[in-house]
């Protein structure tokens, strides 16, 4: 196992401006607490990624006024990474997505061993909702994030699905639903052991 401390990014990819109350925020922060009790600390609070120029394109740097490189430095300088979405029309938001696509560089960013930059890398995926589509998003979410070079744990998604057509939210909740809290526990300890695990031992490179 590693030895070295252990850091986590959350990426909160809700359509809301960063002064307004998120549901997802809510569940990214329970998961953070149950990783902080593994001794995985947060690289920095949870980032509102709809409060920065995420510019379109699939490329780590789009140029000018581009918030891409600075939050690409902090995803891969992290050991775990936890992304956050709502669901919208059944689908990952737009911001999820566009974070997704920049990470479609790491695709051809490699190391002299052709490892890509991302290998090493664990992640989780936090999902909320008021519809229908929660394992369909953490479906998308697994496929993009493990084709661009991350690795999952055991039960690397945790979400909450309201009522259809009701307007109560998760952060609304006077309690954590049990089998929430539960699968949040084991989304951290599980992320956790497998980061640790592959900082201690790096995947092999390809053969020269």
């Amino acid at each position: 196992m590693a030895t070295a401390p252990l850091t986590v990014i959350a990426l909160n990819c809700s359509l809301k401006a960063s002064d307004k109350p998120s549901s997802t925020d809510v569940l990214l922060g329970q998961v953070l607490s149950e990783l902080a009790g593994h001794g995985v600390s947060a690289a920095g609070e949870v980032v509102r990624v709809a409060g920065l120029n995420i510019k379109p394109g699939v490329t780590s740097d789009e140029g000018e006024g581009d918030d891409w490189p600075a939050l690409r430095r902090r995803i891969l300088d992290a050991d775990i990474l936890l992304l956050g979405t709502p669901i919208w029309l059944g689908q990952p938001s737009s911001v999820c997505k566009r974070v997704l696509e920049r990470m479609d560089a790491f695709l051809g960013e490699t190391d002299d061993q052709g490892r890509m930059v991302s290998f090493g890398k664990v992640a989780a995926v936090c999902v909320v909702g008021n519809e229908d589509g929660a394992h369909h998003v953490c479906a998308e979410l697994f496929q993009a994030l493990n084709d661009v070079g991350f690795t999952l744990a055991a039960t690397a998604g945790t979400y909450w699905v309201g009522e259809a057509m009701q307007s109560t939210d998760y952060r609304e909740l006077k309690e954590t639903p049990k089998p929430v809290a539960t699968t949040n526990a084991m989304l951290a300890r599980n992320a956790a052991h497998l980061a640790g695990l592959l900082k201690g031992a790096r995947y092999p490179g390809a053969p020269g």
